[in-house]
């Protein structure tokens, strides 16, 4: 029987070992999509306790102490800060198959030295030696980022954020991990939203223009985007419940935007018109800078109308969609490559069902000079767990390149999440050595060890051109 999360953790022969530990293990860490605060990296972030670097905003754990039957007050409510590390530390021995168990042992063993398990007998003492930790200046935000080996990280930015943060991060000198905005234009696009009006005079206001009409539009999210590519941006993101292709002409589009902004709801043939066109565009434009896009495609977000009411967006209330994507993705993406417009794209689905879908829409938009120019993203969400992970690499591998994946990214808003990389590198490894082992590939570590490293950081950095 191995030990609990040792160094053979997840690894299961010797190959397996040999491919993390000489390959994988030291590469740096480039993070091309996360929700880490800029404006927290900038001022380097001290927090105050566990609680607050842990579980604040991190919706997983709320999930799962809610499905522990966790009263709300220890968990977005007013409960003191250790009561709701207690409460976590209850829950804990109980999610023993949802990676969650291993990422909270990774997370304090691998910055606080923790190797106890985290129950309701140990939570005092963990609770006392990771805050006396917390409290040294090496344990705030920008020493657990260099901690990491992170190179590169890629937040995510509403096109009306003034990038202030961005912009004092790179003229940072002492500072040497590079933190580039993400182009995130969502709010343009959800034209059903009751929010939509007011973040178009909010853009408005930004760029110092009247916004009256589709055209306008348009230009107003390319000088943003020209602003964001200024301060170093390399890629956009899109998150998208269902993924949409209805054609229509520039004329219907315009009029559709007018209707929404007097304030008439639009239909939803006319919501998916507006959305494929202004998408399409979008697509031109990053076409045009070299980024890369990405499309985030089947979540039902918000699922639970009485809670939203109560705590808002993003509290753990999420779902996997079932929308079928083939048509309409293929569609989308042929009629940007049809205009010679097709920029960098990574597809990632919430419904494992979509694997194989996207991973064979994907080989069908190959360029040339460009290694793996679209990419079948990394598990996501309830997805990024080791089946998940092992899923989405073997669906890549059986009808794509597994050797030309950007590999894994932490799309998280905390910055103890950095394990989930070595997570990812012991599944990855313990994948191909199983190949090995089964006489399935040949043993040769050199050509191995080169597509565990590209994996692992080359092919992203390559990609993103960071």
């Amino acid at each position: 029987m191995k030990k609990f999360m040792d160094e053979k953790f997840l690894l299961s022969s010797i190959t397996a070992e040999t491919l993390y530990e000489n390959y994988a293990k030291d590469m740096p860490i480039i993070d091309y999509h996360c929700h880490l605060s800029s404006q927290e990296i900038c001022e380097n972030k001290q927090f105050k306790n566990i609680t607050e670097a842990w579980l604040y905003g991190d919706h997983y754990k709320w999930r799962a102490m809610r499905a522990y039957g966790i009263a709300e007050k220890y968990i977005t409510g007013d409960a003191s800060d250790y009561d709701k590390f207690l409460a976590w530390a209850k829950v804990i021995p109980m999610t023993i198959g949802n990676p969650l168990y291993h990422w909270t042992h990774l997370e304090l063993q691998r910055f606080f030295g923790v190797e106890e398990l985290l129950n309701e007998k140990t939570a005092p003492i963990i609770w006392e030696k990771v805050n006396a930790l917390l409290a040294r200046v090496e344990y705030r935000a920008k020493g657990l980022i260099e901690r990491s080996k992170v190179e590169v990280i890629c937040t995510t930015d509403d096109p009306v954020d003034s990038l202030e943060y961005h912009i004092k991060l790179k003229e940072d000198k002492s500072f040497r991990v590079k933190v580039l905005p993400t182009f995130r234009p969502d709010k343009a696009i959800e034209i059903s939203k009751s929010d939509f009006r007011d973040w178009i005079a909010n853009l408005g206001r930004v760029i110092s223009k009247h916004i009256d009409c589709y055209d306008s539009l348009l230009a107003a999210l390319k000088d943003r985007a020209l602003f964001f590519d200024s301060v170093g941006c390399k890629v956009s993101d899109h998150g998208l419940d269902y993924f949409p292709y209805m054609e229509a002409s520039k004329e219907e589009v315009s009029n559709i935007f007018l209707k929404a902004m007097n304030g008439e709801a639009v239909t939803p043939q006319e919501e998916e018109k507006y959305k494929t066109n202004i998408l399409r565009f979008l697509g031109e434009i990053y076409s045009e800078f070299g980024w890369a896009m990405q499309l985030h495609i089947n979540v039902i977000r918000n699922s639970n109308t009485r809670m939203l009411g109560e705590l808002g967006p993003n509290t753990g209330y999420d779902a996997v969609n079932d929308s079928k994507p083939a048509q309409k993705l293929y569609r989308f993406l042929d009629s940007l490559e049809l205009r010679n417009s097709l920029p960098k794209t990574i597809l990632y689905t919430l419904n494992p069902a979509d694997n194989y879908v996207l991973a064979t829409i994907m080989g069908s938009f190959q360029g040339i000079g460009i290694k793996g120019k679209v990419q079948l993203g990394a598990a996501w969400w309830f997805l990024d767990n080791r089946e998940g992970m092992l899923e989405q690499m073997k669906t890549l591998a059986n009808v794509g390149l597994l050797s030309c994946f950007v590999g894994m990214l932490t799309d998280s808003r905390s910055f103890l999440s950095y394990t989930r990389h070595e997570y990812f590198r012991r599944i990855l490894c313990n994948l191909i050595g199983e190949w090995v082992d089964n006489g399935e590939v040949p043993e040769d570590m050199e050509l191995l060890g080169e597509i565990v490293k590209n994996i692992s950081y080359y092919n992203a950095k390559n990609y993103f051109q960071v």
